[in-house]
């Protein structure tokens, strides 16, 4: 019983109830108010209209006439129905049902109140009118006791009002509380499935659209997001252990060899740099992984300046060049003008550097490579970087910016599945998304970026495509 009365239901219930109880004698005590008025003014414009009749028997009949006039009805009326009392100047009772005049009645016109003596009943209170008639005193009343039936009706009326409202409230939350009790238990049962490693199970989902069942769907959305969130980190912490366990299994056996078979310092050296290199390889991937817990985490925000994405494109390209000509690509670079926005310079190359670095793994000898910085009419620049290898497969599009993802062209070149990746991570932070279409041959990956205003004035004049040939710069950029 203590749970049941401390359920948000019945609680919830029971506050209703306290409030239409609240408010039903709110409603209820101006119409008392207005009952007791409006009877109490009536009773009072009775009497005076009673002693005005007495009033003009008297004048017409004499005091004679109206005794006889009020003995006569005091014989005829019902007890206790009204009274009625004649006095000399002296206060002496000539007619009436009253043996006296009574001690709280001034002998002065008015409405009073008072408490009547009524045979067997004991004393009643009633309402009386004093009225003077010539050197006569006149008494006229009515007792309030013939309305107390109604006034009785009444508070059992309010009475009975308030019973059948609490207990209509009380059944209300106790069939509210069943009901939801019952969502809460199969909520409970598929939480449990979850907490125990069942990330499949979803809260049960009805027709209608009432309140429970709207926050049901979105705690499924959540909980559809989670799953994918928990599976992410597995697929990540696989590939972590999977790309780490090369290098670090070579770097091993190279000092275990170095260890056992003590060979001359040149093939030492030649050991030790291989080693070095399958550090490098770890770190690498670490900074990678550090870079996009950065990115997600919104903390590269702060690193936002004025740069021309243009001039970064363009120093890119100069640091690629040598690679280019090693393979006799042709790597180029055009633009309509400088394009300013607000970025993090740093990122923005590091996913040039990604783009580029791709486009060298597989375009083909011989091949071109262009580096594109185009200012739109809509206010935007859009970075892309095309090439023409053998491109990505419509299935893969989507899976090749998830990290360490490896499609199967990707199998022999270097790298960890890190590289599209952050360049996704980069564009997100700067409100963009990578998007990667078919060239037929080749690839093209664009990113979309929102000029500041001065560069969307500066779209009035007309536009002026430029070339960047194979210059080296004094950067660098690494790739992952």
């Amino acid at each position: 019983m203590i749970s049941m009365m401390r359920s948000s239901a019945v609680s919830l219930a029971l506050g209703y109830v306290a409030l239409g109880i609240t408010a039903l004698v709110l409603f209820a005590a101006p119409l008392w108010y207005a009952w007791q008025v409006t009877i109490q003014e009536g009773r009072a414009e009775i009497l005076q209209a009673d002693a005005q009749r007495l009033t003009d028997i008297f004048h017409r009949e004499g005091a004679a006439g109206l005794k006889a006039f009020i003995d006569a009805r005091v014989g005829m009326q019902i007890a206790g129905e009204r009274i009625l009392l004649l006095t000399d100047a002296s206060m002496h009772p000539l007619a009436g049902n009253l043996s006296m005049w009574p001690s709280t009645v001034p002998a002065r016109p008015g409405n009073y109140t008072i408490q009547v003596e009524v045979g067997n009943q004991g004393a009643q209170p009633a309402l009386v009118h004093v009225a003077m008639v010539g050197s006569h005193n006149l008494l006229v009343g009515r007792y309030n006791t013939i309305f107390a039936p109604l006034q009785t009706r009444f508070w059992y009326g309010l009475t009975a009002a308030i019973a059948v409202l609490s207990i209509a409230g009380l059944l209300v939350g106790l069939i509210t509380r069943r009901a939801l009790m019952s969502r809460i238990h199969s909520i409970r049962q598929t939480v449990s499935a979850i907490m125990h490693g069942d990330l499949k199970h979803r809260l049960p989902t009805h027709l209608n659209n009432d309140e429970l069942n709207t926050l049901t769907r979105t705690i499924n959305g959540m909980l559809e997001q989670i799953e994918l969130l928990v599976h992410g980190v597995r697929n990540v912490s696989n590939s972590i252990a999977h790309d780490l366990r090369t290098p670090l299994a070579e770097l091993r056996s190279r000092l275990e060899e170095l260890a056992l078979i003590r060979p001359p310092p040149e093939q030492t050296y030649a050991e030790i740099d291989g080693a070095v290199a399958d550090v490098d390889r770890v770190i690498r991937i670490f900074d990678a992984l550090l870079r996009l817990a950065e990115i997600d985490a919104g903390m590269r925000r702060s690193g936002f300046v004025a740069l021309d994405v243009a001039d970064i494109a363009a120093n890119a390209v100069e640091f690629y060049a040598p690679a280019a000509e090693l393979k006799n690509i042709d790597l180029a670079f055009r633009s309509n003008g400088p394009a300013s926005i607000s970025g993090d310079p740093v990122l923005l190359a590091q996913a040039l550097s990604n783009l580029i670095d791709n486009a060298l793994k597989y375009a083909p000898v011989n091949g071109a490579i262009e580096v594109a910085v185009f200012k739109r009419s809509d206010g935007t620049a859009e970075v892309s970087v095309s090439d023409d290898g053998p491109g990505i497969a419509e299935s893969e599009k989507s899976k090749v910016v998830e990290r360490f993802y490896r499609g199967d062209a990707s199998r022999g070149t270097p790298g960890v599945g890190l590289g599209l990746s952050l360049v996704q991570a980069v564009a997100k932070l700067h409100g963009s998304a990578l998007a990667l279409s078919d060239r037929k041959p080749g690839l093209r990956a664009a990113m979309t970026l929102a000029l500041d205003a001065a560069s969307a004035a500066a779209l009035a004049t007309p536009p002026q495509e430029t070339e960047t040939g194979n210059v080296i710069v004094s950067a660098t950029l690494t790739s992952s």
